[in-house]
């Protein structure tokens, strides 16, 4: 096992996160059970390993780690943010060609949402974009049924009462009045993702959503890809949420 200084060590649970075995507080469990080793030696909270060079074992059976795989693909209305659907409906992962890693979505968006959702095989960053602790913003733009009120977005922007609690504090743009179709449009930045959440409070608020699309998610844009199409993360993009997990494992 190598040591903390070494160029190449990398923390188990970093390691035991982005092969999607657990998140790192799930992994610091399964090492303070003694139930992970390196090269045959049992490993505790705080070791290192170099995932090319030894192995990691969860239970004595060894970690396979996939080559890490990110993809951003433009979610089209009508196909389900999952891995597989029972009854044959099309998901995010149809929208992905050649796929050779095994990839999960990031988050989801309801059937009728469109916009980026972001699919990858590294458990860690997953972790990071999800966790409400983080506060990592999705940025949407919502087009809604009526003329609707400062009063209204300002409830918005300051949390709305639902079912389920009190919505966070968001950030709402300037809104776009379209008499032709009698509707407004705006965009709405939320630190957390429940479930129909944004349609939830703007029926309650008397503007039902009439489109919904997800333009960013931490410091993931979707820009111009077109509905349907994805594409691999740019090395800048890979930057990005390398930089945002370096941040967010620093304060832990």
């Amino acid at each position: 096992m190598e040591g903390p200084g070494s160029a190449r060590s990398v923390r188990l649970q970093k390691i035991l996160a982005a092969a999607g075995v657990a998140s790192r507080r799930h992994a610091e469990d399964l090492l303070r059970q003694g139930r992970i080793s390196v090269n045959g030696r049992i490993a505790a909270v705080g070791d290192s390993a170099d995932p090319e060079r030894d192995v990691v074992a969860v239970d004595g059976a060894p970690v396979e780690r996939e080559p890490l795989a990110y993809w951003i693909v433009h979610k089209p209305r009508g196909v389900l943010t999952t891995v597989h659907d029972p009854h044959g409906r099309p998901t995010v992962l149809e929208l992905v060609p050649a796929r050779r890693a095994r990839l999960f979505p990031v988050g989801r968006l309801d059937r009728d949402t469109e916009g980026l959702v972001l699919l990858t095989n590294d458990g860690g960053i997953a972790q990071i974009l999800l966790h409400p602790s983080h506060e990592v913003e999705r940025e949407y733009r919502v087009t809604v049924s009526g003329h609707i009120a400062a009063s209204s977005l300002a409830r918005l922007a300051e949390g709305v009462m639902l079912e389920d609690g009190v919505t966070a504090p968001a950030r709402v743009g300037r809104p776009t009045w379209r008499a032709a179709s009698g509707t407004t449009r705006f965009t709405l930045t939320l630190i957390e993702g429940r479930k129909r959440q944004i349609r939830r409070a703007l029926e309650l608020l008397g503007h039902p959503v009439v489109a919904l699309l997800r333009v960013r998610m931490g410091p993931l844009q979707l820009g111009r890809l077109p509905s349907g199409a994805a594409r691999r993360l740019t090395r800048r993009e890979r930057r990005r949420l390398e930089s945002l997990q370096t941040q967010t494992t620093s304060s832990d």
